[in-house]
């Protein structure tokens, strides 16, 4: 459920690209991580912001994801698709989006100094309270833009913040465009911001694709919006929890982290799970109370557990409801 307190936000999902390195006929966004499509995690997690309208742009196998996401997708996050026709980088997909926002609707409050959220679809890590923490600190600095940046031992592959003496962004540099000195930083740009509406429009109009890839780089805003002697902020993450996912060795290290989360949180939620290691389960199962699981349980998709129930050892339930207070490695009960 959203906040209700906060200024209205819209956000822009950037979910376009192919991800040939994921050497699958599955689209990128589609690609599940404990139950859930990897776009969609990114879409729960705005769910501590209030948020008007999320737009999300997709390109490769549009309709698939387009299709998917409107049947899964909670209401309170208020989806809409655009098409991004060519892939021309994610200044070119910030664009589409931002095009794509109604700000003449009359129930929403969004305005020119609205903020404008932008996330890329394939970082399933993220969690709401650092996306919350980032726009409540763009809103209370009064940043034209506010990245949220992350340390890493092994910067390779992402864009390198560059500060000024007072600490503010002054520019991110690509990994293939930058030099052997700006390649040593360890900062990293995440490719998650929050701008100000009214400035995110003029200076996306002024970059440019002059670069090796020939792309519209959405980083290239941060110049643009320094020329124009605004203060570009950031907020910090932790970098385990801002690492994109690309290829299927990184989608299993992140699964990996969604599934020791999730049983952390029925841990605490009073659930004995007797080795988490060997005990699986998907963000959409519902767990009653005074539940014990045994090692090698795993439970998939809308599987609902009754309250006093002893499931396992060596079991796997898919879209079961298991009545309450039922016990055993076999169940016969009936089906969701």
């Amino acid at each position: 459920m959203t906040a209700t307190g906060s200024p209205e936000v819209a956000v822009i999902i950037l979910a376009a690209g192919e991800g040939t390195r994921m050497r699958s006929t599955r689209p990128k966004p589609l690609h599940m991580l404990c139950g859930r499509p990897m776009v969609l995690h990114v879409i729960y997690a705005l769910g501590e912001l209030n948020v008007a309208q999320t737009i999300v742009v997709v390109g490769h196998a549009s309709q698939q994801v387009t299709d998917t996401v409107r049947n899964l997708a909670p209401e309170w996050a208020h989806v809409s698709f655009v098409d991004q026709l060519v892939q021309r980088g994610t200044g070119d997909a910030t664009v589409i989006g931002l095009g794509a926002i109604n700000f003449d609707d009359s129930i929403s409050k969004l305005d020119d100094a609205s903020t404008i959220v932008v996330v890329p679809g394939d970082t399933p890590l993220l969690r709401r309270s650092t996306l919350s923490a980032l726009v409540t600190e763009h809103e209370s600095s009064g940043n034209a833009a506010t990245l949220l940046t992350a340390t890493v031992a092994n910067p390779t592959g992402y864009g390198r913040i560059v500060r000024a003496d007072d600490n503010s962004i002054i520019k991110v540099v690509e990994e293939k465009d930058a030099t052997p000195e700006i390649r040593s930083i360890n900062e990293v740009n995440t490719s998650v911001y929050a701008f100000r509406r009214d400035l995110l429009g003029p200076a996306l109009q002024q970059i440019s694709n002059k670069n090796t890839q020939s792309e519209y780089y959405l980083t290239d805003v941060v110049d643009v919006l320094v020329s124009m002697r605004h203060r570009v902020g950031s907020h910090t993450a932790e970098a385990s929890e801002v690492i994109g996912v690309n290829d299927r060795w990184q989608l299993a290290l992140a699964e990996r982290e969604l599934r020791v989360r999730t049983n952390r949180d029925w841990l605490l939620a009073g659930v004995t799970i007797s080795d988490p290691r060997q005990t699986f389960i998907d963000v959409t199962v519902k767990i009653g109370r005074n539940v014990t699981l045994h090692p090698g349980t795993i439970l998939q998709g809308f599987t609902t557990i009754g309250d006093g129930c002893e499931i396992g050892p060596n079991i796997r339930l898919v879209d079961r409801v298991v009545e309450d207070r039922s016990t055993g490695s076999f169940y016969t009960g009936a089906n969701k």
